[in-house]
């Protein structure tokens, strides 16, 4: 993770109590992961860092802006984040990141990374389906759309004779 050095963060040197640490989240950041889903971020992370004896409690909290395209019309536009991402770190024999909350370090280890924790933090809060602000209230005027109204289908108005009958039988059951 050389490319991400201004994640590390080295405990060693660190009193015992609350710290603070701010970083600045764009583009750059998400091409180190290979993550190509936002066309351009502008996310602000602040992370709370509280070093005990033994073990850190780290809480991360994203807020920002993304470029994301709509699912359905496959328009860019600007979609607001906020993520927050509990952690504990511990010290072990070995390193083991099986548990979601809790993060095991070697004894020996002098620093710990946080890109990783950052980007995580960062996919999740995406929504999985990401509809532009424009089709939620009908303002957005796009071909994609006009093409969706034309193969929309229309309403029948006439009911099946036999859901008519079905719907008489239960209006008679309640008087």
């Amino acid at each position: 993770m050389n490319d991400l050095k201004e994640f590390d963060i080295s405990f060693i040197g660190l009193k015992l109590g609350n710290h603070q640490f701010d970083y600045k989240v764009d583009n750059k950041f998400f091409e180190y992961f290979q993550y190509d889903e936002f066309e351009n971020a502008d996310i602000k992370v602040a992370l709370d860092f509280e070093k005990k004896n033994n073990m850190f409690n780290l809480i991360f909290n994203s807020q920002g802006i993304v470029t994301v395209n709509c699912d359905i019309t496959n328009e860019p536009f600007e979609m607001e984040i906020n993520g927050n991402l509990p952690l504990i770190v511990k010290f072990g024999e070995e390193y083991n990141d099986n548990h979601e909350e809790i993060l095991i370090i070697p004894h020996n280890e002098y620093q710990l990374n946080v890109a990783q924790f950052i980007y995580e933090m960062i996919a999740l809060s995406v929504p999985v389906k990401r509809i532009h602000p424009g089709v939620e209230d009908g303002t957005l005027q796009s071909e994609v759309i006009k093409k969706l109204e034309d193969y929309q289908l229309k309403k029948e108005k006439a009911i099946d004779p036999r859901w008519a009958k079905l719907k008489e039988l239960q209006s008679d059951k309640k008087e």
